[in-house]
């Protein structure tokens, strides 16, 4: 037999993503995104045929992409470096270099909303002479003439959909990730889609299905997300479809059909349902895959998803009936299947206060465990981990580390209370469900405690810091990956838009200034006396830069072992697949370091 070594990091890394598609009108072509060569660009399949071909060369995030209603033209939104600045551009069906549509100056923000029945009208949103709470246009592809149709106010507000005869609109308007309120607008008279927007709730997804009719997704007075519908004659709000202990996280409507399709959430994967609208009859579909990213339904009522789970990366996913499945994509781990990698274990523990937390273990198989365990608090906060593929979590537990991720307080998919707990108080709750989960990992014998790693990004980046700052007795070696290092700073520094949101969020920095202190992860250099690894997007709008040159500073001034990478090409995240690869690479070269 010839010796085979085991998989390398590349073979994980050549694994791509796809963030998001569309299907042309009749069904004939399948246009996605991807980083297929190393970039995101957009590429197409002419389906039945399943082989991708380059649709648009772009090397850039993309942010949406949508058929002409006559398939004759695509639009795709793009960004630079990952600054998430992305603008409106236009390609013929055929494909070939986009061409700017709806544009501006480089900091501006143009985001599209909806595409009129005839194709010559789209409307959108642009943080241009508004970028903390956004305005609506509409643009008109005859003559180019482009109409304001609102001008956000007191907090950003979305144009989220328009009613096909073009009369009516239905904005939402966010206070916090917790407190979206949605109103409909027709001529000069404004409806609440809610009765009382003044209670904290959330409206997302509301989809016309005549002209006076909205359905859409809401949490108005309950603890999931449910269905619900506004009259807008009558004026009048009916709650209509709730699952138990499930929340509604996407709905689609099919004219044909006359039906709602919705992906709900419950703990760490999701559930697919078809709702007839005539019969009132639930039917619950079988997903493809345990975490669904995008689902579209065609004029046939053919479904596609995009899809993924532990062990299987983004696929895209096709179905006439919601049972049976057909993969158009075929993005799998280099030289492994499935069965090569890991699933999660769902699990549970008590927190400080009695509260019950479920986490996410991935065991190491015995083969290759090393016996050393990585420590992975989330992003969002208002995020949760699911049972969705990461290369970065199946390259490391193929090098033997076992992972654990826990849904501290503050994570979606747990009910709303669960979600808020997080607002106001982002480094003490969750901090001191992470130390519990910490101590679970020692009751049950998981790993030694002398062997524990901690690697978190974004907020995940900002646990880290901070239980590095309050807990280094219990890791070896930290990696933090975008995280914010200053409460202060942070608040100041993130994107405009965000700005309205912020104190609900986390708090005003005058009047919570002790919190924000206690809270704020360079309180705590003097306990930061573990080694270290800082990563960092140049570019990166949400934490910019700064947070991770202030730590890494202000460690190395007090002699700390601390290594910095900056990636000058990338925002917050990766978006081409050398710098993914180099920056797990140095990752796994420094655990290894650091093992003992």
């Amino acid at each position: 037999m010839i010796p085979f070594p085991k998989p390398t990091v590349e073979q994980f890394f050549r694994t791509y993503v796809i963030t998001g598609f569309d299907v042309d009108p009749g069904e004939n072509k399948l246009v996605f995104s991807s980083n297929l060569d190393g970039h995101m660009n957009l590429w197409a399949m002419d389906l039945p045929d399943t082989y991708p071909y380059m649709f648009a060369h772009q090397n850039e995030s993309c942010s949406f992409i949508k058929f002409d209603p006559y398939g004759r033209y695509v639009l795709a939104g793009f960004d630079k470096d990952g600054d998430e600045n992305h603008h409106i551009y236009a390609l013929p069906h055929v494909g070939g270099l986009p061409q700017p549509l709806v544009t501006g100056d480089s900091e501006d923000k143009y985001f599209l909303t909806d595409v009129s029945d005839d194709g010559e009208r789209i409307y959108y949103m642009t943080s241009e002479d508004n970028p903390s709470y956004m305005n609506a246009r509409v643009r008109n592809l005859t003559d180019s003439s482009d109409t304001l149709l609102n001008i956000g106010e007191v907090s950003p507000t979305e144009l989220a959909a328009v009613s096909a005869n073009e009369n009516a609109f239905v904005y939402l308007r966010a206070f916090a990730n917790t407190y979206v309120t949605g109103f409909v607008r027709l001529g000069n008279d404004t409806y609440p889609l809610t009765p009382d927007p003044e209670k904290v709730h959330v409206t997302f997804d509301p989809v016309f299905t005549d002209d006076k009719t909205v359905y859409f997704v809401t949490n108005y007075e309950q603890e999931y997300n449910y269905i619900a519908k506004f009259d807008i004659e009558k004026q009048e709000f009916t709650q209509v479809l709730a699952i138990e202990n499930e929340s509604v996280e996407e709905l689609k409507f099919s004219k044909e059909k006359n039906a709602l399709f919705l992906v709900t959430e419950k703990g760490a994967a999701d559930w697919m349902y078809r709702y007839d609208l005539g019969s009132e009859i639930l039917e619950q579909l079988t997903a493809p895959a345990d975490v669904i990213e995008q689902l579209k339904v065609t004029k046939k009522g053919t479904l596609y998803v995009l899809a993924r789970s532990a062990t299987i990366p983004h696929n895209i996913f096709q179905s006439a009936d919601g049972q049976n499945w057909k993969q158009l994509t075929n993005n799998r781990v280099l030289g492994l299947s499935s069965d090569d990698m890991v699933e999660p274990n769902v699990v549970s523990y008590k927190s400080f206060d009695g509260m019950t937390i479920e986490a996410l273990l991935f065991k190491a198989r015995p083969e290759n465990d090393n016996g050393y365990t990585i420590f992975w608090p989330h992003g969002g906060p208002q995020a949760a981990e699911r049972k969705s593929f990461r290369s970065m979590f199946q390259c490391f537990l193929n090098r033997g580390y076992t992972i654990f991720a826990p849904n501290f307080r503050g994570s979606t998919g747990y009910g709303s209370s669960f979600v808020k707990l997080v607002e106001q108080d982002w480094g003490e709750g969750p901090r001191l469900d992470c130390v519990a989960g910490i101590e679970w990992l020692f009751d049950q014998n998981v790993t030694d405690r002398d062997k524990l790693f901690l690697v978190g990004g974004s907020y995940g980046g900002y646990m880290t810091l901070l239980l590095h700052g309050r807990h280094s007795e219990y890791f070896r070696a930290c990696v933090d990956l975008f995280g914010p290092s200053d409460l202060f700073s942070f608040i100041n520094s993130v994107p405009d838009h965000w700005k309205p949101i912020m104190k609900r969020w986390l708090g005003d920095p005058e009047r919570d200034k002790e919190r924000f202190i206690k809270d704020s992860p360079v309180t705590y250099l003097d306990g930061m006396t573990k080694p270290m690894l800082v990563i960092q997007g140049a570019k990166d709008p949400r934490v910019v830069k700064e947070e991770s040159d202030t730590i890494v500073a202000k460690l190395q001034e007090e002699g700390r072992d601390v290594e910095y990478l900056v990636l000058e090409d990338e925002g917050h995240g990766f978006s081409k697949k050398e710098n993914e690869i180099k920056v797990y690479s140095r990752m796994l070269d420094f655990l290894e370091k650091h093992q003992g």
